[in-house]
């Protein structure tokens, strides 16, 4: 049985599983992270396809259940722990496949985010609001952190909607596939990604606010600031792009 506490909801169709990992594009050569396997339905399909899979499995039950039912797996590791504290900068170079609890969403991309020196690609089903957050651009109310952050190192790109029928017990909102690559190199020049990251954060704040208001935080001489960048102080932080954002960073 799910558990409402760990977010569960559990895919068991064939053909979307299917689409799934075909839109990971694993190989045999492929070293992959599963992160909340649930019942193992992807799992049996992963192993079938990959080199070696790292399954990491938090709930107590579906742990010892899966150790029984794998076992007859020789390229398979399965770990009973906490995704988010996982130490993947240790991994040789690995993709994540996932059906992501929703609630870790955020959290567990920004983590692999931070350890993405070995991280070829994540492909993750995700509340499909965060997904159309994560994939949009300039000028409209999906863009914001998420959307600049994630884009600033990797390409994602939204590959299909799973209606929220398909999954058991039906959770309140549809979920969508996401596809993202991992950049050799940031998709826009900054010189500190940490000043880069918070002149971000602060702007949406108050991303009602014109970026005089919002950004006053960090400098007095806001409008001076905002001059040099050639970035007028009347616009509302959403209608920036990453290269103007970066622009911000570096003049700082």
């Amino acid at each position: 049985m799910a558990k409402k506490h760990l977010g569960q909801n559990f895919l068991y169709n064939p053909s979307i599983i299917e689409k799934i990992i075909q839109a990971a594009r694993i190989s045999p050569s492929d070293f992959v992270v599963e992160i909340g396997p649930g019942p193992g339905k992807m799992t049996r399909m992963l192993t079938e396809m990959a080199g070696k899979v790292l399954a990491i499995e938090l709930d107590d039950h579906l742990y010892e259940q899966l150790k029984k039912e794998l076992a007859e797996y020789g390229n398979i590791e399965l770990l009973h722990g906490d995704a988010l504290e996982y130490p993947y900068e240790a991994l040789p170079e690995f993709k994540v496949v996932a059906n992501i609890p929703y609630y870790i969403t955020t959290p567990i991309i920004f983590r692999l985010l931070d350890s993405k020196k070995n991280l070829k690609s994540m492909t993750l089903t995700v509340q499909k609001e965060v997904a159309e957050r994560i994939v949009a651009g300039p000028g409209g109310k999906d863009y914001g952190v998420l959307s600049i952050m994630v884009q600033y190192h990797t390409t994602p790109r939204l590959e299909f909607i799973i209606p929220k029928e398909l999954f058991r017990p039906v959770p309140k909102v549809d979920s969508a596939l996401i596809h993202i690559e991992i950049l050799d190199r940031p998709s826009v020049d900054v010189r500190n990604e940490a000043i880069f990251s918070r002149v971000v954060r602060t702007a949406f704040s108050q991303r009602r606010k014109m970026l005089s208001n919002s950004l006053s935080s960090l400098r007095e001489d806001v409008k001076e600031w905002l001059a040099k960048a050639e970035i007028d102080s009347n616009r509302r932080p959403e209608t920036l792009s990453l290269e103007e954002f970066a622009r911000l960073a570096n003049i700082y």
